[in-house]
């Protein structure tokens, strides 16, 4: 069975958009990659004292359960380099299921939808680029919605689209 998920993508360490275009590239073997956002320069939250970010959404076409889809995330991040040393650090790579078709999902591991994805620009602005109409299975808002209830601030700046795969 085929399931529609929107990921979060981020790199802030060596060149965060060739580590992008590397993760949507290697996230093609968990299903099709049906839309890209464009990359976004995000300011760092919670632990400011980092390089910026670089940031976007994706859409994959699955059939991977979501424990097999999780599985396969960690996997890719790990092959990247990924080393989980410092919460909300500096990372080469860090991917986050934000939805999973309509499902709500808490277990162990993972929560779906992603628990803070509302709280988030850097995640908000460039989903609602490509999914400006999807809603949140819990707050049954779109992703606009969400986007645009957002107190000011989280410095957001979309970047031309670099070729990528």
């Amino acid at each position: 069975m085929h399931k529609i998920v929107y990921l979060s993508l981020g790199s802030n360490l060596g060149d965060p958009a060739a580590n992008l275009n590397a993760a949507i590239a290697g996230l093609r073997a968990l299903g099709d990659v049906a839309a890209v956002s464009s990359f976004y320069e995000t300011e760092p939250i919670e632990l400011a004292a980092q390089p910026w970010f670089l940031n976007c959404a994706i859409m994959v076409d699955t059939e991977k359960m979501p424990r097999q889809l999780m599985s396969g995330i960690l996997d890719l991040e790990k092959e990247m380099g990924r080393r989980r040393q410092e919460n909300k650090g500096p990372r080469i790579i860090d991917i986050d299921i934000l939805l999973f078709g309509s499902s709500i999902i808490e277990t162990k591991g993972l929560t779906v939808p992603h628990p803070a994805m509302h709280q988030r620009r850097f995640v908000l602005e460039p989903l609602a680029e490509i999914a400006p109409e999807i809603r949140h299975p819990v707050f049954k808002r779109t992703v606009c919605e969400l986007r645009d209830a957002l107190p000011p601030g989280q410095q957001v700046r979309r970047i031309p689209k670099t070729e990528g795969p």
